[in-house]
């Protein structure tokens, strides 16, 4: 599934009146994945580096798998219909018994939350890429106006 993806960076997280846009994408096409207030703060708090007093949700999966010995190889964010997107997260487990990589299904927005956490990379397939709008100068118009 890797030659059929590109990688993707979250090139900024807008409040809406429903929450917020994730604006991703590659250089050459920006693209945008509706998430809720929640998720929207996660990513935020995650980009921006910020302490948190105590373990929000994905805080708490990553110190799970990290106490199992599972790692989150790469998230992949696999179709789009209808405007509702689908993502996969690859994790990898090796132990005595030798190595076994697991994929699960997952929400883009849970995925981008614990790829930006574990500093691991986000993909996109080809396929989405392709079929979504590209918001570039969307975002770049909105980005201006916030200077």
């Amino acid at each position: 599934m890797q030659n059929d993806t590109v990688k993707a960076s979250i090139k900024g997280v807008m409040p809406t009146s429903n929450g917020c846009a994730v604006f991703l994408g590659t250089d050459e096409k920006t693209f945008v994945i509706y998430v809720d207030q929640f998720i929207g703060n996660a990513i935020s708090m995650v980009i921006n580096n910020v302490k948190k007093e105590r373990p929000l949700t994905h805080d708490l999966i990553g110190i799970i798998f990290s106490g199992l010995g599972v790692t989150l190889e790469r998230v992949v964010i696999n179709d789009v219909s209808n405007s509702t997107f689908y993502a996969r997260i690859i994790l990898k487990m090796t132990n005595e018994l030798g190595t076994k990589i697991v994929e699960l299904d997952a929400r883009p927005s849970d995925s981008m939350v614990m790829a930006l956490q574990e500093k691991k990379p986000i993909l996109v397939a080809k396929n989405v890429i392709d079929s979504v709008d590209d918001m570039t100068e969307i975002f770049e118009k909105i980005m201006d106006e916030q200077k």
